[in-house]
């Protein structure tokens, strides 16, 4: 449903007021935006986002790439409709992919507009391990984290100004360009890891431990082939160990999935 830019500027009015030492520095885990003010925000972020990856020619079209995102969707959709995300009805929840076989990276907006490059699925093993990745960005969307750390590293002012319409388009372009490089909290990561396996278990479908095996996999390669995925969602020592105790105990490891959807995707990216 289209909401009004008065609903949107109520809310606003009562961030202004806030003195700027308030805003600008948010208690880790506060966010002083509305649900709607998230979309708001990550509409803008991701059209600034679309048109910076479409000058470079690396925005994937759908209309082009038909299969690449029926694929891709097909996935998302699955762990999307796991009966476990808060805003599943409200965010947009689109996906896009970037071509760049160089770059294993995905980040989400606030909102919940999702970015996938191509470098990180030709790198993955199987759609567990998609699956686990992409749960892990909706869960930073979903639980807001994505907004809360644009707030820790911009200040709440110039969001405000952003979607108040009184700041440059440069700011703007600032944020689109550095989203892929927003580095989340261990606080943040954990918990997102977490929400990962929670999402994966109530697909009924995916191994709920795939993110787990994404990690392994760059642990193991180390160096300069590193992901640039591990560099932005750095690794503390136990993560992997902490979701495959989450998924373990939700009973869910060992369900296997076939991958001829990925080796597909894999193929025509």
């Amino acid at each position: 449903m289209r909401r009004s830019f008065l609903t949107l500027l109520l809310p606003l009015a009562g961030v202004a007021a806030l003195t700027t030492a308030a805003v600008t520095k948010p208690a880790q885990g506060f966010s002083l935006f509305s649900i709607d003010q998230d979309i708001a925000l990550g509409n803008q972020v991701a059209r600034q986002t679309d048109s910076l990856y479409q000058a470079k020619g690396q925005l994937m079209t759908r209309a082009g790439n038909a299969r690449a995102y029926q694929l891709l969707d097909g996935v998302v959709k699955r762990v999307l409709d796991n009966g476990n995300v808060k805003y599943r009805t409200q965010f947009p929840w689109d996906v896009k992919l970037i071509k760049d076989d160089a770059t294993q990276n995905a980040f989400a907006t606030p909102g919940g507009h999702i970015y996938v490059f191509t470098g990180l699925v030709k790198f993955l093993d199987n759609e567990n391990q998609l699956a686990g990745v992409l749960g892990h960005e909706i869960a930073h969307a979903d639980r807001r984290h994505s907004t809360q750390m644009l707030q820790k590293q911009y200040g709440t002012s110039l969001l405000l100004g952003l979607l108040l319409g009184n700041r440059s388009s440069g700011q703007l372009v600032q944020i689109a360009a550095g989203l892929g490089q927003l580095k989340f909290s261990r606080t943040y990561e954990v918990e997102a890891d977490k929400y990962s396996t929670i999402y994966l278990n109530g697909t009924r479908y995916y191994a709920c431990d795939g993110a787990a095996g994404f990690f392994i996999k760059a642990e193991k390669q180390g160096g300069g082939g590193t992901p640039e995925f591990m560099s932005t969602h750095p690794n503390p020592g136990s993560r992997i160990t902490s979701i495959q105790k989450n998924a373990q105990q939700l009973g869910c490891t060992n369900r296997n999935v076939s991958n001829a959807n990925f080796n597909e995707l894999k193929r025509i990216l």
